[in-house]
């Protein structure tokens, strides 16, 4: 790609879905970013067209602080998984629970269509680009509670680290982060167990696995 999108082409790509990155615009727009590899068509009915890697990048660039937000998820209706110890978290109950069901089996979907052998079992680049929001909706999807505002709250909280590609993730409850860690493992992260050395806490340390 020589040059940037157009502003009609932006608007499609910034209102794609969060998590899948379906696109809705008219078909010019679709085909127009199809060609310049930053959509791609599905090969099954109804045919979606869908942000790839490339067009997912190119959304990021603009919206990069509120995209990948360690302390706290994007507001104004859009979805964000719980990552622990949030402002405003939404309210516990069954609109939830659909919500975050909704968000991973989209997950999964994008995984199927974006990792190259169509494995859903390991991460896919948008993870790897959201690793603190794709953990998170990791951990909410297989039932666990996040953290609430006090610091010392049960309930788990993922944090952003400074190695690449690796997220921590701190629950007080030995039992509970142990089980963290058996989520993680089986939505495709590679997970190790370490010691804060001034706490002498006990967090993991996760990373999306490629194989």
């Amino acid at each position: 790609m020589t040059r940037p999108p157009t502003a009609a082409q932006r608007r499609v790509i910034d209102a794609a879905d969060p998590v899948t990155g379906r696109l809705r615009g008219t078909e010019a727009q679709l085909a127009a970013l199809v060609k310049r590899g930053l959509a791609f068509r599905h090969p099954r009915p109804p045919h979606d067209h869908f942000l790839t890697p490339a067009g997912h990048r190119i959304r990021q660039v603009e919206a990069a602080a509120p995209e990948e937000p360690e302390e706290a998820p994007a507001a104004g209706g859009v979805f964000a998984a719980r990552i622990g110890g949030e402002q405003d978290a939404p309210k516990a109950g069954p609109a939830r629970l659909r919500e975050v069901h909704s968000a991973w089996q989209g997950l999964l979907e994008l995984r199927r269509m974006t990792n190259r052998d169509g494995a859903v079992d390991r991460p896919c680049d948008w993870e790897r680009t959201h690793l603190v929001r794709a953990a998170a909706l990791a951990l909410e999807a297989g039932g666990h509670r996040p953290a609430g505002l006090e610091p010392d709250a049960s309930g788990y909280r993922v944090r952003a680290t400074p190695q690449p590609e690796a997220v921590a993730v701190h629950e007080p409850d030995l039992d509970a982060l142990h089980a963290c860690g058996a989520t993680l493992e089986k939505a495709g992260w590679q997970v190790g167990e370490h010691t804060e050395p001034r706490t002498r806490a006990r967090y993991l340390l996760a990373s999306p696995r490629r194989m």
